[in-house]
């Protein structure tokens, strides 16, 4: 049920942060969505990434994502991540074990990469779900531009 949610949710999204509240709904253009992802390549291409949380909604929060290079291993305690691929191609390892894990402040789990996982090509329209507690990292090939809406679902 909160995948469910989540997707329909994520399908909608895309305009400057927001807050919803429980008899409101929120509806944000392909336009205004296409046209904060491409603002964000910029701000990605320092460090590789750039993400900001456009809504909250009590356990889902709906994000942007751009990457510029590859990602670290993650591994989210609490969260699933529900991505909908906008531009680009990656390729995404899930599965294994994270290689130098660290926790931080937030109790997610970080590391240099992901060994022994599974990897699949993903690209635009795929709709990839990662449940809590499954290691997981996104490769890019050098040059690449990945866009992405992240639906963070927090378990209950």
């Amino acid at each position: 049920m909160k995948i469910a949610m989540a997707l329909v949710a994520a399908l909608a999204l895309g305009a400057p942060a927001a807050i919803l509240t429980g008899d409101k709904a929120l509806v944000i253009s392909a336009q205004d969505v296409n046209a904060q992802l491409g603002g964000l390549v910029a701000q990605a291409k320092p460090t590789g990434s750039a993400g900001p949380i456009i809504a909250t909604y009590g356990n889902l929060g709906l994000m942007l994502s751009v990457r510029t290079a590859s990602g670290v291993g993650e591994l989210h305690q609490r969260f699933d991540d529900l991505m909908i691929v906008e531009e680009g191609t990656a390729t995404l390892v899930t599965g294994g074990a994270l290689v130098d894990p660290k926790t931080g402040d937030n109790g997610e789990i970080r590391g240099t990469s992901v060994k022994g996982g599974t990897s699949k090509t993903i690209g635009v329209g795929d709709v990839v779900i990662v449940p809590a507690g499954v290691p997981h990292q996104i490769l890019l090939a050098p040059g690449m531009v990945y866009k992405s809406m992240v639906a963070k679902i927090k378990e209950s």
